[in-house]
């Protein structure tokens, strides 16, 4: 069966998943218009984010290696993007590390600001770094945590096969609108009260013209 292989400059970034997941208008208009304004979550998730990549980029806590903010890619995928932190366990079972002894078995961990969410939107942007890393280090994982910053704590993922169908054909979606250059019409919902961008969603444009167009049109009128 063929299997589609992006080249790195149509390349999507892989946290736009989550973007995605939680409103595809919201995601074009990030990733495509290329709008972004900051509320008191996003400015919150982005210190929770800095202290995740604070310190030393790899150190070793016992029989656990760690890494922050590890670049990952996927060409099978089409994304690339950053983890918040990788940690490698030993494991006869895992994977052989340049330059260390013995084997590891790689675990991803990302971290969310508030607490665990009633969709999946952040267990898709997981997976999909444990996708990447499957790829680029030729292995499995079965596994990763999401730590958020209302709970302190961990909460377990595991990557099943429908999980990871399901990242595929979001990411396959999200492919499609970014070739065609698409933003979907917006529809309301109560997530909108917490979208970041809900100021500058306009959805009395509907498919008459784009987001970005419609700015620069009134700041030339009122220039």
């Amino acid at each position: 069966m063929y299997m589609k292989v992006y080249n790195e400059e149509d390349f999507l970034n892989l946290a736009g998943i989550q973007h995605f997941a939680f409103c595809p208008r919201q995601w074009a208009l990030i990733h495509i218009e290329k709008l972004w304004k900051d509320n008191l979550r996003t400015v919150e998730g982005e210190l929770l984010h800095q202290k995740a990549h604070d310190g030393q980029a790899f150190e070793k806590r016992g029989d656990v290696l760690v890494t922050r903010g590890m670049p990952v890619f996927s060409s099978s995928l089409g994304i690339n993007g950053i983890c918040d932190v990788v940690e490698f366990h030993r494991n006869d079972d895992g994977i052989q590390l340049y330059g260390r002894e013995g084997k590891f078995r790689p675990y991803p961990v990302e971290y969310k600001r508030g607490k665990p969410k009633d969709s999946n939107i952040d267990i898709l942007q997981l997976a999909a770094q444990a996708m990447c890393l499957e790829e680029m280090l030729c292995c499995e994982i079965q596994e990763g945590s999401l730590f958020y910053g209302e709970t302190r704590r961990r909460e377990r993922v595991e990557f099943t096969l429908s999980v990871r169908e399901e990242v595929k054909q979001t990411l396959k979606q999200m492919h499609h609108y970014y070739e065609r250059k698409y933003t979907p019409k917006v529809r309301p919902s109560k997530v909108c009260r917490s979208c970041s961008l809900k100021d500058l969603c306009l959805p009395q444009l509907g498919d008459r013209q784009t987001v970005s167009d419609y700015i620069k049109k009134r700041v030339g009128e009122e220039g």
